[in-house]
């Protein structure tokens, strides 16, 4: 007989993902945005063709990269950039990046649903991997005529399938296109409605049963991981067991890649 998971959801210290207090605990439990599962992402793969497109639009510009977090994917630009500026909301993310003292690195904490804290035509580049699409309202102003601006952001179908293998875990996708949807809006809202927006799928596959409770409890706290532990592991590890293939549990990896020209 199958048995039912949790929702985790239930728990008295579940924070929402991605809201702002979910942030500030994840920086102060780790100072540092890194996802705590493995897996391994099928190439071709958006990961991939977004960090091969920054390369090529940062050397030797000056860059904002936006929703920076901890600022591992900003200083591996340091050797080819004039200059680039890290900016995420969460402070604690913010101090891990300063820690590199890099010359050509500035990080700053700042919210993107406000005006951004630099001035017009402050940078030659952009991008936003995986940060809030609220930027797009303003940055526009902040990079010079000409600039290019890039983007990598979740799809709608990402991970789709662990809500039909391990109900109450995980919630299940949205109909349609809401991501897309609010990703065209702020990009029109910004003077960015000409955009080139591309759908990148390949798939990612976890390595192990407990990778699912990982990602499914990141950013929390360990007695919420420990709790999802102790009442799902066993059931987690049949349902991963009947759905896996030789490479791991396949789900779905789909990014969103935004590519405009000021």
């Amino acid at each position: 007989m199958n048995a039912s998971l949790l929702d985790p959801r239930i728990h008295p210290d579940w924070l929402r993902p991605h809201s702002i207090e979910w942030y500030a605990q994840l920086g102060r439990i780790k100072g540092q945005y890194s996802f705590s599962w493995h897996s391994t992402i099928a190439e071709p793969n958006a990961e991939a063709i977004f960090a091969e497109e920054v390369s090529q639009a940062v050397r030797g510009r000056k860059v904002l990269d936006i929703g920076c977090g901890h600022g591992e994917f900003t200083l591996q630009w340091s050797p080819i950039v004039k200059h680039i500026t890290g900016l995420d909301i969460t402070s604690d993310f913010i101090k891990t990046g300063k820690e590199a003292n890099l010359s050509n690195v500035t990080f700053i904490t700042g919210n993107t649903k406000h005006r951004l804290p630099f001035e017009p035509d402050e940078f030659d580049a952009a991008y936003n991997r995986r940060g809030p699409t609220s930027s797009y309202l303003d940055v526009r102003r902040v990079v010079k005529k000409g600039g290019k601006i890039l983007g990598s952001h979740p799809g709608d179908g990402i991970a789709a399938e662990l809500s039909e293998w391990f109900p109450n875990l995980f919630e299940p996708i949205s109909a349609g296109t809401p991501l897309l949807e609010n990703l065209k809006q702020r990009l029109e809202q910004g003077g960015l409605g000409h955009a080139e927006i591309e759908t990148v799928r390949s798939m990612e596959y976890f390595h192990e049963p407990v990778d699912v409770i990982r990602m499914c409890c990141f950013g929390q706290t360990p007695s919420i991981h420990e709790w999802v532990m102790e009442k799902c592991f066993t059931e987690v590890t049949r349902r991963f067991e009947i759905n896996a293939a030789q490479e791991g549990l396949p789900v779905t990896f789909e990014r969103y890649l935004v590519r405009v020209t000021v």
